[in-house]
């Protein structure tokens, strides 16, 4: 019963916390990444063709593309260890970029012209619980041994080395975990556009997803959470002003401002 207009920015909002969880969960772990459109362009690909080539199911499409953005995680991840800081980033977004090079020369997919007839499965009460059981993935998480081991990664490499955390284990498993749930963002995002082409997924996508986390606080799942919603709706409701036209120039104000009132991100200090 809601208006369909309202019904697509709750639809975004709750795709856009489920992107942001993805990129929480590296960060957790000390690992910064600007490749997470790159997995959402994987996860999105790989099921919209599954359910309009194959005719798969919509879960198993998406749960698939889910798993084989979390394996290229995996590949991806295993040499970032060598890596660290303004590096890992530069390397993460060269990874993204190769994978958006490579859905645009990627027949099968529809190459520069996109991929388009998916299945609209994607409606509000999918991922909103999509949402709800990623914030409870990372609670769970957070409050279990592995996430103070990764939280001890975080703080200190050598101390957490020296009282027996494996650290090669720990950034891989919460490097492709992140990319797993990204690809699942992207499936949703491609079950609900229904059509995708590889300029969706470009440098400007991650650098959104990485604007989430930041704004809403880099040390918190909730944090990251909140800049989702603050990201995907204050746009809109600068919208709804006279100056439509300067809604987006608002918006990087407001952005700046918030970063300089609070620069730990809006819930960076509570946490």
């Amino acid at each position: 019963m809601l208006d369909p207009y309202v019904e697509s920015v709750l639809i975004f909002t709750c795709i856009n916390i489920v992107l942001a969880l993805s990129l929480y969960l590296p960060v957790s772990a000390g690992l910064l990444s600007l490749g997470q459109g790159g997995f959402m362009a994987i996860g999105g690909y790989a099921s919209a063709y599954l359910t309009t080539e194959l005719h798969w199911p919509y879960a198993l499409a998406i749960a698939c593309g889910g798993a084989l953005a979390g394996i290229v995680g995996v590949l991806v991840g295993i040499p970032s260890l060598r890596i660290k800081g303004v590096y890992l980033i530069i390397m993460t977004m060269g990874f993204g970029e190769i994978v958006r090079v490579f859905f645009l020369n990627f027949e099968p997919t529809g190459a520069a012209s996109g991929l388009g007839g998916i299945p609209a499965d994607t409606t509000l009460p999918i991922v909103a619980l999509v949402a709800a059981l990623a914030l409870l993935l990372c609670f769970q998480i957070r409050n279990s041994r592995i996430g103070r081991a990764v939280a001890a990664v975080r703080e200190d490499e050598l101390a957490a080395e020296v009282i027996g955390i494996n650290l090669t284990r720990i950034k891989v498993a919460m490097f492709s975990l992140g990319a797993a749930v990204a690809g699942i963002g992207g499936g949703l995002f491609a079950h609900y556009a229904t059509f995708i082409d590889p300029g969706q997924f470009g440098f400007h996508r991650s650098a959104e997803i990485f604007i989430m986390v930041v704004l809403g606080g880099m040390g918190s799942f909730y944090g990251a959470a909140v800049g989702a919603c603050v990201v995907t709706i204050l746009p809109e409701l600068l919208r709804l002003g006279d100056a439509q036209e300067w809604r987006m120039t608002a918006f990087g104000v407001l952005l700046i401002v918030i970063m300089i009132v609070r620069p730990s991100g809006i819930v960076g200090v509570r946490q």
